[in-house]
């Protein structure tokens, strides 16, 4: 059973992050943005089952759970703990290979994508899951790069501007003529 060590305000106002005492995951990312994504999910299942929660994310040992800004964070708090105490963690971790980037960008052989994911991984991606979420790379087309917000990331305005202004400057180093756009 999970215990709760922490409650956490993220920047985006209609999400909170948990902070485990000991993590439910080692390192494998989940990130499901409705109830029928999380079907196969214990937790995520649980957690969507709670009304008024529209994003769930987690990794290691925290999880992040978005709501529709509906509802009382004190009264959602009480309704999400008993889920968040009754996670068991995932031993048998089959890792989603396509939790940051899309197959499209895992199977291409552009040099360009492949330094761009290092800089995410390395710049962006750990700021990001401070801040409850993460950054998902769909692809690049006609040198528009497409991302993805997770979690937190989802839903708040400072993702999509600041950082998305950010990610597109770090990006304008690799090749200045890409666009990063956020979809």
């Amino acid at each position: 059973m999970a215990k709760i060590k922490e409650i956490e305000r993220t920047p985006n106002p209609d999400a909170m992050r948990f902070v485990l005492a000991e993590p439910l995951t080692s390192g494998t990312t989940r990130s499901f943005e409705n109830a029928q994504e999380a079907e196969d999910d214990e937790l995520a299942s649980a957690l969507f089952a709670v009304d008024n929660v529209i994003n769930v994310y987690y990794v290691d040992k925290y999880i992040t759970v978005t709501q529709d800004g509906k509802a009382v964070w004190s009264e959602l708090l009480r309704k999400l703990a008993p889920p968040i105490r009754e996670a068991k963690p995932i031993t048998e971790e089959e890792d989603d290979t396509d939790v940051h980037l899309s197959k499209e960008v895992q199977g291409s052989d552009d040099p360009r994508l492949q330094e761009i994911t290092r800089m995410l991984d390395e710049q962006v991606r750990p700021y990001l899951l401070a801040d409850g979420g993460g950054l998902k790379v769909l692809g690049l087309e006609n040198n528009r790069l497409k991302v993805h917000y997770q979690g937190a990331c989802g839903t708040c305005p400072t993702a999509t501007t600041g950082t998305l202004y950010a990610i597109e400057s770090m990006v304008k180093r690799i090749d200045p003529e890409i666009q990063v756009v956020s979809v």
